[in-house]
């Protein structure tokens, strides 16, 4: 039973692994965007993405 278990996750687990594979080959020029989604809890308003600048600064995205 257990190694039923093993296998199922496995499996489940590398087609995950493949079907994000697949899609960086198949988006063009191969990568993917940087995304932010914080949301605060409190009032469920989204948060910019940060990168420990000064507030009102740009961040680079090399």
């Amino acid at each position: 039973m257990i190694l039923k278990v093993v296998l199922l996750a496995v499996i489940i687990i590398g087609l995950s692994i493949a079907g994000i594979a697949i899609k960086m080959f198949v988006k063009k020029g191969g990568e993917f965007k940087k995304s932010c989604s914080s949301v605060d809890p409190a009032t469920g308003e989204r948060y910019g993405c940060s990168c420990g600048k000064a507030e009102g600064t740009t961040c680079e995205n090399d």
